[in-house]
């Protein structure tokens, strides 16, 4: 079974997340979603009851638009609550060791603004090295990123386009995650 922890603000209004996710829920996976926005709005996140959904499963995918090169508020609060000492790391803190750690997200430029010469200077792997090293701490097995870009209609992609690509994405991961059954 997989645990999605989806890390969007504003899901409501999302299209890629959203479609990633249907994509997700009308597989054939068994997969469990939590919307932490939803969830915990006022960010009083029940570090018990998210450390029992850890552990109910072995693949867990992080989803989430890219914010300012990182990962939403709300998701790095889940990671500074739920990942703590004795649970996540430390002598005793071994409870996610081999599980799987997916991050899978969305990025609204596109893909020529994050060169050395682009706009963002970095490619965006080069953002995720807190997520590889988060997983290695915690002795999980670090799963390359899942993401695609240009899915900002603002920056002139239709619906189609975003929904298309985040649908490719969504089998993507869909696959992956059947390698690990």
């Amino acid at each position: 079974m997989t645990l999605i922890i989806l890390g969007h603000p504003n899901y409501e209004n999302s299209l890629a997340n959203k479609t990633i996710i249907d994509e997700l829920q009308a597989s054939d996976l068994s997969v469990e979603v939590r919307n932490i926005s939803q969830l915990y709005p006022h960010y009083q996140i029940d570090t018990v009851e998210e450390q029992a959904a850890l552990l109910r499963h072995q693949n867990i995918v992080f989803q989430y638009p890219l914010y300012w090169y990182n990962m939403p508020a709300i998701l790095k609060q889940w990671f500074d609550q739920v990942l703590e000492y004795g649970f996540a790391y430390g002598s005793a803190g071994d409870k996610l060791k081999g599980k799987n750690f997916i991050p899978s997200f969305t990025v609204g430029a596109p893909e020529a603004e994050y060169q050395t010469l682009g706009e963002h200077h970095f490619r965006v792997y080069e953002f995720c090295k807190n997520l590889e090293q988060t997983a290695y701490y915690t002795g999980m097995n670090y799963v390359e990123p899942f993401y695609f870009y240009g899915t900002s209609l603002n920056a002139g992609y239709t619906e189609l386009e975003v929904r298309s690509k985040a649908k490719n994405q969504a089998q993507e991961l869909i696959l992956k995650l059947r390698q690990f059954e």
